[in-house]
């Protein structure tokens, strides 16, 4: 094979590598997605697309992780009157709330949560409801 013949050759395969690349930059540039065969994907699948990408980085800042603990917070009384309660979402971030029921009265109590742990003093309880939320993820 002679030289000129295999820069003819070399210049085809470029003119052709070319327009594949001319091709894709039309398609980039028209913002676009296609799929893997090469149609385009229709406007409204793309949306469809776009809300799940949003409702996913909502979902990880709302409050889905849930516990609920009952217990006996006097030893004379039973039932599992008292609770406490965890609502996190998937970072930690969130609130504990618990209820001790006496024979009188009852008493409710709401701590911050960051990161899975608490500023506040967490009694056996609550540190067991965000345990329990933690390990629930």
């Amino acid at each position: 094979m002679t030289l000129a013949v295999v820069a003819l050759a070399l210049a085809g395969i470029a003119v052709i590598l070319a327009g594949f690349g001319l091709r894709t930059a039309l398609r980039l540039r028209s913002g676009r997605t296609f799929g893997t065969d090469g149609e385009p994907v229709p406007p409204d699948l793309e949306a469809l697309r776009d809300e799940v990408v949003r409702l996913r980085a909502d979902a990880v800042e709302t409050l889905r992780h849930l516990t609920v603990v009952r217990y006996d917070a006097f030893g004379d009384m039973g039932g599992h009157l008292s609770w406490s309660l965890a609502l996190l979402d998937d970072g930690g971030n969130g609130v504990v709330l618990t209820s001790i029921h006496g024979r009188s009265d009852a008493r409710t109590y709401a701590k911050n949560v960051t990161g899975w742990s608490c500023d506040a003093q967490l009694s056996p309880e609550e540190a067991e409801a965000i345990g329990y939320a933690r390990d629930n993820r």
